[in-house]
């Protein structure tokens, strides 16, 4: 038998448990995140070169980055979370913002993200999480056919 959980409380809990590890994030602390994933979390983003494979993996891929990190404060954006059974699916847009050294805010990164989660007792824990740049500026004018070869 199918262990269901209910939808709407489990979106609820997937969302909060989101926003907690962006949250430690933008103070340098990828934990929040680490918590987040299975042993055997698959993870990919623009830096890669390809998939990383397993919790000790993301460890040593987050591990240059603590302390280092600082965002004070983020928008979550278009959240939406689909729940069958489970399993979910997360995706959002996320925009950072930054400090310039004279205090000023503005738009730093802009992100997409997915991730698929899986309930396992009473717990989400995140299989996959899949980032990547938001109409980043390198490919603004970039048509669908020019990214393909296709332009004469």
């Amino acid at each position: 038998m199918i262990n269901t959980v209910d939808g709407r409380t489990s979106s609820h809990q997937i969302l909060m448990l989101e926003r907690g590890a962006l949250d430690r994030w933008g103070k340098g602390d990828p934990r929040g995140f680490l918590e987040l994933y299975a042993a055997d979390i698959t993870y990919f983003d623009p830096v890669t070169a390809a998939r990383i494979d397993g919790h000790q993996a993301m460890v040593n891929y987050y591990r240059p980055w603590v302390g280092k990190i600082q965002i004070p404060h983020y928008e979550m954006l278009n959240p939406h979370v689909v729940v069958d059974g489970t399993m979910a699916l997360l995706t959002y847009n996320l925009v950072n913002y930054i400090r310039d050294a004279h205090g000023a805010e503005s738009v730093g990164s802009c992100w997409n993200s997915t991730t698929v989660y899986q309930r396992r007792g009473d717990t989400w824990k995140a299989l996959h999480s899949h980032w990547s740049f938001t109409r980043h500026p390198a490919f603004q004018n970039l048509t669908p056919e020019a990214s393909e070869g296709l332009q004469a």
